[in-house]
């Protein structure tokens, strides 16, 4: 049962923020910038983005508790902000992604700008580790959360670095069929998570009649 809950939080974390969502942010940023600055860019984000999911996973329960957010709130909020992310991308719209500008800053500072959202804290991603932090009240449980988030950045990492000299080349349609068909396993999951804290609150919905 423990690594059945320990997969389904890699699922999770994979579609919320693994590499069919973030290969379209560094398609865009792969544009003007050479093979050396891509890797170089990769490689700190992804840093940051670990850092980032490892401190949110431990201090899920402190920022909750400061900002007197019950567990059940939080999981009726994700699993909505789930869900309507999860609809634009089957949409075909990228709610807070890369914009078809291009960066203001050309160097690794503006790259980590462009990828603050997307990546590094992407709202869907800290929604989604905050919840599944909070199912259990234990070290060892955020400790598999940390792992699993930090896996997934682990992923991206190397995909990026190994696709980097064909990002420029990679059809921006085949990434977009990637991500619809990952929206539809997110909607699925936003729905899981509001029913899970509908269920938290008490509130349970009757068997269908057979």
């Amino acid at each position: 049962m423990e690594d059945l809950a320990t997969i389904t939080v890699f699922v999770t974390f994979f579609a919320v923020l693994g590499p069919p969502k973030i290969l379209i942010a560094f398609a865009h940023l792969s544009r003007g910038r050479s093979t050396a600055e891509m890797r170089r860019l990769i490689v700190v984000s992804s840093l940051v983005a670990g850092a980032v999911g490892i401190v949110i996973a431990y201090a899920a329960d402190l920022l909750t508790s400061f900002f007197h957010v019950s567990d059940q709130s939080l999981a009726l909020a994700g699993g909505t902000i789930f869900f309507v992310y999860a609809v634009a991308l089957v949409l075909g719209i990228h709610l807070g992604g890369a914009g078809e500008a291009e960066p203001e800053e050309p160097g690794l500072v503006g790259g980590l700008r462009e990828l603050l959202l997307p990546y590094i804290v992407s709202p869907l991603a800290i929604s989604a580790e905050l919840v599944e932090s909070l199912d259990e009240d234990t070290w060892s449980w955020r400790t598999t959360v940390a792992a699993m988030y930090v896996a997934v950045v682990i992923i991206d990492c190397l995909c990026v670095l190994v696709l980097v000299p064909l990002l420029p080349k990679i059809h921006i349609t085949a990434l977009e069929v990637l991500s619809r068909v990952l929206g539809l396993l997110l909607a699925a999951v936003g729905v899981e998570v509001f029913l899970n804290g509908l269920e938290a609150l008490g509130v349970h919905l009757a068997p269908s009649a057979h």
